[in-house]
């Protein structure tokens, strides 16, 4: 009994240095959140426009690389990112869907007046049904979807020059030549 009492903080220091060191490995990213649904194909989904056009149905994207950007007009980090999603729709032509993700209608048309629209298409998503699908956290999330309907890429938070330029658009120009 004494020697356990010696030994047990040993192999606590021992545990807890291996998860530390784990931890601090430089392939590391603390703030990436994994995605079961990488690699597998987008959820089915079939949501009103909002503005009054034809519905925004993921059967309609089949064939072509699509971005999918989830938003809200009340969420902060979707402001800071949409500069950016502007630029790069006006300059990249990136075939940008926008859903607006539990937000009311009047609200995300209003910011988007204010802002601009850099959305070929916006589903609306009042219920959040179907950013639970795609397994959005919160929002802004960012979903590359490949040809074939499938999730290549999640970018968890708003989208950056870096993020951009390093993982973004090689990923579609990659997807796009296949």
């Amino acid at each position: 009994m004494r020697k356990l009492v010696y030994v047990l903080p040993l192999a606590v220091f021992f545990v807890l240095a291996g998860y530390f060191a784990i931890g601090l490995r430089p392939d590391h990213d603390p703030h990436a959140l994994p995605s079961a649904m990488i690699d597998k194909p987008m959820p089915a989904f079939d949501l009103a426009s909002l503005n009054d056009g034809p519905r925004v149905d993921a059967a309609s994207f089949k064939g072509q690389v699509v971005v999918i950007n989830f938003f809200a007009s009340w969420c902060v980090p979707c402001r800071v990112e949409h500069p950016l999603l502007m630029r790069l729709a006006q300059q990249e032509h990136l075939p940008l869907i926008g859903i607006a993700y539990k937000d009311r209608t009047t609200d995300s048309r209003r910011i988007l007046a204010q802002l601009g629209d850099p959305y070929r298409s916006i589903g609306v998503d009042a219920d959040g049904r179907t950013g639970l699908d795609f397994g959005v956290y919160g929002v802004p999330e960012t979903y590359v979807i490949d040809k074939t309907g499938r999730i290549r890429k999640r970018f968890v938070g708003p989208l950056d020059a870096e993020s951009v330029k390093k993982e973004l658009l090689p990923l579609l120009k990659e997807l796009n030549r296949s």
